[in-house]
């Protein structure tokens, strides 16, 4: 089913992921520990809130003594144990797509690292949904997907790219490329947890609870004193609750009516508002190829977001042969 709450809320986190640049900017902080903390704090958000939701959904259930519910209880043990084990991986996805996409940007610079890697985790994700869940993406989000993705491409390389010390290296080219895959694959497990019926704030709580658990090393290790000063704790908790929490909370509702390759081309509204925060907070100066970029960018959003026209069935003429055939 399609609803229209649903691509608001995709875009709703996508915002909210977008900030994440100029309040980092503002932390006077590493990237690789603003980004660890960004990811424990949220993950310890998202892991209380979903311990939360599940002691309510069995306090409200009633205890059922039947041998049927027994029988039943167990058949769905070993799926549950292999829905953990899915979740389990798309978390270690989680975290491993945070290191993958910070080692790329060092090795290509920032241009080059973010186009490809959130250039390619749409493409990743529309195919890897068509292999798992045997969800065809349609041309039209084809063609919407390959404009957001050449706007995405030329609004952060407009007129920059050429000065980037990193260059076109493939080594680089390679994790950024293997970071859009690890998101396609956390996007794809955790729109099918979903869509199996399992409630999107706990979904999100296991998978950035146990990312937290396996960043909060690199937190450590990565020297996290910044955190000590106000202006730098209040930077992590506006990161971790607003961009990380609260963002990832809307996108797994947005994920129960919205299909993940869809959802993953709308997430595109990201580096749209980093560059519009950039101009107005951070006083960044976009050229005209980025501006049209942008407006390419905004262009493919517009499309992949209108929900697809339902098919009308054809109406038999009466008299004609299929009119009175029946069914077979």
């Amino acid at each position: 089913m399609y609803s229209r709450s649903g691509p608001l809320a995709v875009v709703a986190a996508a915002v909210l992921w977008g900030t994440a640049g100029t309040a980092g900017a503002l932390a006077a902080a590493d990237s690789v520990s603003l980004a660890a903390a960004r990811l424990v704090l949220g993950g310890a958000v998202l892991a209380a809130l979903a311990m939360s939701a599940r002691r309510r959904s069995l306090r409200s259930r009633p205890l059922d003594r039947s041998r049927e519910h027994v029988r039943s209880a167990g058949r769905n043990l070993a799926q549950s144990a292999r829905a953990h084990w899915t979740l389990a991986m798309g978390a270690a996805a989680v975290a491993a797509y945070q290191l993958c996409y910070f080692a790329a940007v060092h090795r290509t610079g920032v241009a080059i690292g973010t186009v490809v890697a959130i250039g390619s985790g749409p493409v990743f994700t529309g195919i890897l949904s068509w292999l798992v869940g045997h969800e065809r993406p349609s041309g039209r989000w084809a063609l919407a997907t390959a404009a957001a993705v050449a706007g995405c491409a030329v609004l952060v390389t407009g007129g920059r790219a050429g000065g980037e010390a990193g260059g076109a290296d493939a080594a680089g080219i390679g994790l950024a490329l293997l970071g859009g895959l690890l998101y396609a694959f956390y996007a794809v497990v955790t729109s099918r947890a979903i869509g199996g019926g399992t409630d999107s704030g706990i979904v999100m709580g296991v998978l950035f609870g146990g990312a937290a658990v396996l960043m909060l090393p690199v937190l450590v290790l990565s020297g996290p004193v910044w955190l000590a000063r106000p202006g730098g704790l209040l930077t992590a908790l506006y990161l971790g609750c607003a961009t990380t929490a609260l963002a990832y909370l809307l996108y797994g509702r947005g994920l129960r009516t919205t299909p993940v390759a869809t959802a993953a081309t709308l997430a595109l509204a990201e580096p749209a508002v980093a560059a519009l925060l950039g101009v107005v907070a951070l006083r960044e100066h976009l050229s005209a190829v980025s501006c049209a970029g942008l407006a390419l960018l905004a262009a493919g959003l517009a499309v992949v977001a209108l929900p697809a026209r339902a098919r009308t069935p054809d109406v038999p003429v009466p008299g004609t042969p299929r009119a009175t055939a029946g069914r077979h």
